[in-house]
């Protein structure tokens, strides 16, 4: 009788015969979840350091709750097996992390882990310049400030979350390292609806300075409108939706002290505010205590306001202010009827009011929220 041997040209092997792993029946492994940090890890970094991974199979669901129950968001692999969060952690906060997975055959496997981040040794505050659910001109920008130097800028400058519909893209421009302002490339489109996300909570903005700030807010472009004053014709055009609404008669500023040039945004509105020269460099050549409907649109004093201390001849025909611009007005603001109430009721914040043919630079664009006198590639260029 002949023996026939035969080799391992069948396919099976010793590991067929007893199984897979841990009994498992061949090629159906159990899920291994790991859970980095490990439970019980302290002073654990707010960024990196979090990260469940799948092997033998993908992760089906990742929980991780802070320290009051809120639930951390993140981001998984496309293959299912890698998890990581999708923003910076609290500082010197207890998270708790659950994951489950499952292998080729349905099989599921829980792992979870407990740790602590890393306390912080001084934190940063925020603050930004548009109420949640305000309705803004087409030219408004977000600008954020902070109550101390940011170092890494690029790591706050990303940690705001602005999405926009219809999409917009927005970009962040550092002036200094203490004020962050974000616009898109041209004027808001008419009706965007814009919502952000801070997320500076967690962010280590400087050597053991981490920010505090989470939280969500939103806003609404309304109608546009774009006013251009021609310093040299002494006239205003307000142009609403592409069509102009109205040419004003103005008076802007003297040839001792022009009107800057340059896009200027609507931050402030007045019914009626006091205006001391001696606030803005002018020592005592002027204080009014009722100037009626003014709207700032610089830092350095520059307002487009009501006039009613200049004789009605002058608009449109003389240029004496120390560089605002007026409209005729009453004292009082109680005439609806004058140019200056009239473009007072029709402003919103955020509304751009653009300053052509005087006789001075253009305007700085950080005196005030005027980043749209700088060129979109300079824009977000660098941090």
């Amino acid at each position: 009788m002949l023996l026939l041997v035969l080799t391992a040209c069948s396919g099976r092997s010793e590991a067929d015969e007893r199984g897979g792993e841990e009994g498992q029946p061949a090629g159906n492994a159990a899920v291994e979840i790991t859970i980095a940090p490990g439970d019980g890890a302290t002073d654990v970094a707010t960024s990196g350091a979090l990260e469940v991974t799948a092997a033998h199979g993908t992760l089906t669901e990742v929980t991780v709750a802070g320290p009051e129950g809120e639930s951390v968001p993140g981001e998984l692999s496309e293959d299912g097996t890698v998890w990581r969060p999708g923003e910076h952690l609290a500082n010197d906060a207890e998270y708790t992390v659950t994951a489950v997975g499952q292998n080729g055959e349905g099989q599921e496997e829980e792992r979870s882990a407990s740790f602590t981040t890393v306390p912080a040794d001084a934190t940063f505050t925020s603050n930004w310049n548009i109420a949640d659910g305000a309705t803004v001109g087409v030219g408004m920008v977000l600008s954020m400030t902070f109550d101390t130097p940011i170092e890494d800028m690029a790591a706050v400058r990303d940690a705001v979350h602005i999405s926009t519909e219809p999409a917009v893209e927005v970009k962040g421009h550092w002036f200094g390292n203490q004020r962050l302002d974000f616009r898109p490339e041209d004027y808001w489109p008419a009706g965007t609806e814009v919502t952000v996300g801070f997320r500076v909570r967690g962010v280590e903005g400087a050597p053991g300075v981490y920010g505090t700030l989470h939280q969500d807010m939103s806003f609404t472009v309304g109608r546009s409108q774009v006013t251009t004053v021609d310093a040299d014709a002494k006239t205003m055009e307000v142009v609403r939706d592409g069509e102009t609404l109205r040419t004003i008669p103005v008076t802007t500023g003297a040839a001792s002290t022009p009107t800057w040039n340059g896009k200027m945004v609507i931050t402030e509105k007045y019914e009626e505010t006091r205006m001391d020269g001696a606030t803005v460099g002018f020592g005592g050549e002027y204080d009014i205590p009722d100037v009626p409907h003014a709207m700032r649109l610089s830092t350095s004093g520059t307002f487009i306001h009501g006039n009613y201390w200049a004789s009605a001849g002058t608009f449109g025909s003389e240029n004496v202010s120390h560089g605002c611009v007026g409209l005729q007005d009453t004292q009082g603001a109680n005439d609806p009827s004058t140019p200056g109430s009239w473009f007072f009721e029709n402003s919103l914040i955020g509304d751009v009011v653009e300053v052509v043919n005087s006789n001075d630079d253009v305007i700085a664009p950080d005196n005030g929220i005027n980043g749209w006198n700088m060129p979109w590639e300079e824009w977000g260029a660098g941090q």
